[in-house]
């Protein structure tokens, strides 16, 4: 997200290269309700949220959740791709995190795109998007119930910049994300992906076929707007009821009761884990 697989600069560039320009979405509804009984109510969070690279050490987010600004936080929970040790995310962090009043966000980086341009150490093709889907879909479910993320919980699926124009690379990204949405799903997560409105999060916003696409999207739109509402770019009856995250600012550095952190900046307006 911020700096953990590319450089800002490098970041910037990609974004560019995919296409700044965002095409409206077809108006067709996220896919927010679970037709399945007995999955657990969603629990959403509305306000403000970040994210950062590593989680941070217990006692800046107990003084961070004391200085109030924010109350949701996303963690990256696993991914071959995940750019960060995370030596204080275990399952008594999580724990102690929620019991302070933190709210918290499970982010996987699975792989990424085949015509994307950045390096990796896991990237899908056409022909094992599907498998790898699932498999990636499996660990991340593992690796978030292990930390007390339970059943009912999303997880967001970070998909970076890639060209989205190139239509065999895109099918492939598509394969990925329904066979990893699905397994989710199957294992009674509920399905959310990280993307850019230029690229990645377009991608899904304008995709002609929903099946097993995430029914939550978090966009990144570097606009600087607090909002998930006043710069959606897609159509504005898609995502709804609480299914919409916007990342506006990244690489912001911040100094809360002593405890300085750079962060990206969140609005969120979505579902967050079920812990405890």
């Amino acid at each position: 997200m911020a700096e953990h697989r590319q450089s800002k600069k490098r970041r910037y560039i990609t974004w560019a290269v995919a296409g700044a320009a965002v095409v409206a979405g077809g108006g067709i509804a996220a896919q927010t309700s679970m037709a399945a009984t007995g999955w657990p109510a969603q629990k959403t969070f509305t306000g403000r949220a970040f994210d950062t690279c590593a989680a941070p050490s217990l006692s800046a987010m107990k003084a961070w959740r004391t200085d109030g600004y924010y109350g949701a936080a996303a963690v990256y929970v696993g991914g071959r791709n995940r750019g960060c040790a995370q030596p204080n995310l275990t399952s008594s962090w999580v724990k102690s995190v929620s019991s302070a009043g933190w709210k918290l966000v499970p982010l996987y980086v699975g792989a990424q795109p085949p015509c994307q341009k950045s390096a990796g150490p896991e990237k899908l093709t056409t022909s094992n998007a599907g498998s790898l889907g699932t498999a990636d879909a499996k660990d991340a479910v593992a690796k978030a119930s292990a930390l007390g993320m339970k059943a009912g919980s999303p997880i967001y699926l970070d998909m970076e910049p890639y060209d989205v124009t190139n239509k065999s690379c895109n099918d492939a990204v598509l394969t990925y994300v329904r066979a990893f949405g699905k397994q989710l799903r199957a294992k009674t997560y509920r399905a959310g992906y990280y993307g850019f409105t230029s690229s990645s999060a377009k991608a899904i916003a304008t995709a002609g076929d929903k099946t097993d696409l995430p029914g939550n999207l978090w966009y990144a739109l570097w606009d600087k707007k607090e909002t998930t509402t006043a710069d959606w770019p897609f159509g504005r009856t898609q995502f709804t009821d609480h299914s919409r995250a916007h990342q506006y600012l990244v690489n912001s550095k911040e100094t809360r009761r002593g405890y300085t952190l750079t962060v990206d900046r969140d609005a969120w307006d979505a579902p967050v884990a079920i812990v405890g």
